[in-house]
């Protein structure tokens, strides 16, 4: 359902929010092999979420990445929204260029009641509750 960039985002950002009060910044090297990624891709996905303010890039001997206050309040639709754009939540399910109520396609509107529900959910997913699952040993970041 996310291109690969959009799980690593949605992997990296869900890392960073379980890290512990005072350690809340992490390398590239540390997040990449938290969610089982490479380091090369993460960084250019990481550089994405950062000019998009979800996170901040910080230089140095204890550089790292972290979340930004915007992106401690974020959903998963922003997440997927800034790594993957807007189609999965306005676009046809069977990729024409006009589907609507007036010109549908064979699969609209079952597609439609769907698409509404998953576009509810990610609105209403927050990276804290995402955070929560991978700290009470309810979800996992990798197998």
């Amino acid at each position: 359902m996310f291109s690969k960039a959009c799980k690593y985002a949605i992997n990296s950002m869900v890392f960073l929010a379980t890290l512990p009060d005072g350690k809340e910044r992490a390398g590239i090297k540390d997040i990449a092999f938290a969610i089982n990624s490479p380091e090369a891709f993460t960084a250019k996905i990481l550089q994405t979420l950062v000019r998009e303010n979800l996170l901040l890039s910080i230089k140095g001997p204890n550089g790292g990445f972290e979340i930004s206050d915007l992106g401690k309040k974020s959903t998963l639709y922003r997440i997927v929204q800034v790594i993957d754009g807007d189609s999965i939540f306005v676009g046809c399910a069977l990729g024409l260029q006009e589907c609507s109520e007036s010109h549908p396609c064979a699969v609209h509107h079952k597609f439609k009641a769907i698409r509404d529900h998953l576009t509810g959910m990610m609105m209403t997913t927050t990276l804290r509750d995402m955070a929560l699952g991978i700290q009470t040993g309810v979800s996992f970041l990798k197998t």
